[in-house]
């Protein structure tokens, strides 16, 4: 008879600090909510991301000028901007030769607390998202709300959110690769979407992410059992 080990690696998990990108479940009721890590806040000056292989958090670069990221910024973990990612940018923007950048999507989630350090989970609801293409790569930032927050929970879709907030947003992307001197980074937004195409975005994102890495905890379980029957 041959055994479920799902549930086993599930308790492993739970016993074991998870990779951020992998190990994070993304919520049952995703692209609706999504569990979000944030890697910076507004308070950080250097610019932090997760080590891939790790799943440590690391110090990319410096900001070396006066460029703030102006909400918590991280990724949506067991995400992938592949080609489902790209071939819906493609689609939307009318441009060939996008490929995806190859990460997890990023997000921004805005919230009215004072949140200090990253390296933390919360739960984020999508109302829009910028679509973003950095050197020929699709480069998405979903923008969501904390759920629950008692000032931007009530913002519903993009065109709910204050105008100067979505526009401090683009500023920051398009100009935080810039460097004085010179050529500016190959960097644009080609649109600003709603609540819909950002639902559309994280669902070909968790798509190219299952086609990318498959489910881990089956994997893992037909390996044990093949282990198993070797025995």
């Amino acid at each position: 008879m041959e055994k479920d080990f799902s549930q086993l690696w599930q308790k492993a998990a739970r016993r074991y600090q998870s990779h951020p990108w992998h190990g994070i479940d993304i919520g049952e009721d995703a692209p609706n909510i999504v569990m979000s890590f944030i890697e910076m806040t507004p308070s950080d000056t250097v610019k932090y991301e997760i080590d891939k292989d790790s799943g440590f958090i690391k110090v990319d670069r410096p900001q070396k000028f006066s460029n703030i990221v102006p909400a918590l910024y991280g990724f949506v973990p067991q995400t992938y901007c592949g080609e489902n990612v790209a071939e819906e940018c493609m689609k939307a923007s009318g441009k060939k030769g996008i490929v995806g950048d190859k990460d997890p999507l990023d997000i921004c989630v805005l919230t009215e607390r004072n949140i200090t350090h990253g390296n933390i989970i919360v739960p984020a609801i999508p109302i829009g998202g910028f679509r973003m293409i950095d050197d020929n790569e699709a480069d998405d930032k979903i923008i969501a709300v904390l759920k629950d927050d008692q000032i931007y929970s009530k913002y519903k879709d993009i065109l709910d959110c204050p105008e100067s907030i979505i526009n401090r947003l683009r500023h920051y992307f398009l100009t935080y690769k810039n460097i004085p001197g010179e050529e500016s980074a190959k960097v644009e937004i080609d649109a600003t979407y709603g609540r819909e195409e950002a639902l559309r975005v994280i669902q070909k994102s968790q798509l190219d992410y299952t086609n990318k890495f498959g489910n881990i905890e089956d994997e893992m379980s037909a390996a044990t059992m093949n282990i198993m029957r070797v025995k």
